[in-house]
């Protein structure tokens, strides 16, 4: 179907270009992206991680996973919350993450944000409560949204709750890979697969 639609590998599987063709990208969508989340650090490591990416590739972001994670202590957010300047500037001399003050503090932040939220009953069941009654059914990549209803909805709440680079497009990003939504394109080997959404 071109470079829109699915790519068959050369192990017979059909993947969207994105993951086609990088190992990492590949090895990601085959394991990762849109299997459900719902684990408190799980979740707070992909907000991070999301907010991170903001105007950065995805790969790039996986590249540095490992030393991102070794930056914020495994993103605990009892551990991260507790981060004080001198985190900060360690931080911002980190080579291995993406060195930049703003979505370090806005990490900073969300721990504790996340934290807050216990009292209501847990980042988990927060963001899980956005879940849409339905889920895009797309067969090109030029058919996947950027944004929904609930993406914005999402933002909206976590913002309200102190959260920060927790902007729409952010958040569907953040619904496709925990699972909330399926946007796996229709054909590719991971359409369905995870246990939420029918293939």
């Amino acid at each position: 179907m071109g470079e829109d639609g699915p790519i068959i590998g050369e192990d017979g599987l059909a993947r969207p270009p994105w993951a086609a063709r990088d190992p990492l990208l590949r090895e990601y969508y085959d394991t990762e992206w849109g299997m459900p989340v719902r684990d408190e650090a799980g979740l707070f490591e992909r907000i991070s991680l999301e907010a991170f990416q903001s105007g950065l590739s995805w790969a790039t972001i996986l590249r540095k996973r490992p030393a991102f994670r070794n930056a914020f202590t495994g993103f605990q957010p009892d551990e991260v919350a507790a981060f004080d300047e001198r985190d900060v500037e360690r931080l911002l001399g980190d080579a291995g993450i993406i060195r930049n003050r703003r979505k370090i503090d806005a990490t900073i932040r969300n721990a504790r944000a996340t934290i807050e939220l216990r009292a209501d009953g847990g980042l988990v069941e927060f963001v899980w409560s956005f879940g849409p009654a339905t889920t895009p059914m797309p067969r090109r990549v030029s058919e996947v949204p950027t944004t929904s209803d609930e993406s914005i909805a999402l933002a909206k709440a976590l913002r309200s709750r102190g959260f920060g680079f927790v902007g729409p497009t952010t958040m569907f990003a953040l619904m496709e890979a925990i699972g909330i939504i399926d946007t796996h394109l229709l054909g590719s080997h991971r359409r369905g697969t995870s246990g939420i959404w029918p293939g």
